[in-house]
């Protein structure tokens, strides 16, 4: 079966559940509260992110969005999920394992956002949490990366919480937000 069918299925086989959040990937239906989201949220998120393309949230965007996550899900490079409250089914945020390797490595790394509504109530140390022991335990990775901006404390304390260790610091790591920014490196080894 292909793993494009979870963005073409009406019904999703791929979902993780958490305490209080579920993930599931992106689907065409997801489109109006995700865009209404990242709208309504934009001050929040833009420090933090890439550059937004002028019509990053316009519905051709979402749907060449869809396309490449469904292209690097076929190769398994990644896993993309929306982040749902389970008591309402309310989108959230997002998480993403992405540039997994294989072989000798068995690594991926972690990126996420999460609307301004929903900071600091734990939603996203539940969703991490979950995509770890998915990481860990669904796909057998040995290893999860992820980074943060050193100003980022948020973003920092979650790791930290979340069993992620310091592991070093790159300068110029990421363009985030049109500029070269440096970030802290964060590491997490499955257990023995």
């Amino acid at each position: 079966m292909s793993v494009l069918l979870p963005f073409l299925s009406p019904r999703p086989r791929l979902r993780l559940q958490g305490r209080a959040v579920y993930l599931r990937p992106p689907m065409q239906r997801d489109y109006a509260p995700w865009a209404a989201l990242r709208s309504q949220s934009r001050a929040f998120l833009e420090p933090w992110e890439p550059t937004w393309p002028e019509h990053d949230l316009s519905r051709a965007a979402f749907r060449a969005r869809l396309a490449a996550y469904a292209r690097e899900l076929e190769l398994g490079e990644a896993y993309p999920f929306f982040i749902f409250r389970r008591e309402d089914d309310a989108l959230l945020g997002a998480i993403r394992l992405f540039h997994v390797r294989r072989g000798v490595s068995l690594t991926g790394t972690i990126g996420y956002w999460l609307g301004e509504p929903y900071v600091r109530q734990g939603h996203m140390a539940d969703a991490v949490e979950t995509l770890i022991r998915f990481a860990f335990h669904g796909l057998g990775l040995h290893r999860l990366e992820a980074a943060c901006m050193p100003e980022n404390h948020a973003s920092a304390a979650l790791l930290a919480k979340c069993g992620f260790s310091e592991e070093g610091y790159a300068h110029a790591y990421l363009k985030i937000n049109g500029a070269w920014r440096d970030h802290r490196l964060f590491g997490l080894v499955a257990p023995e």
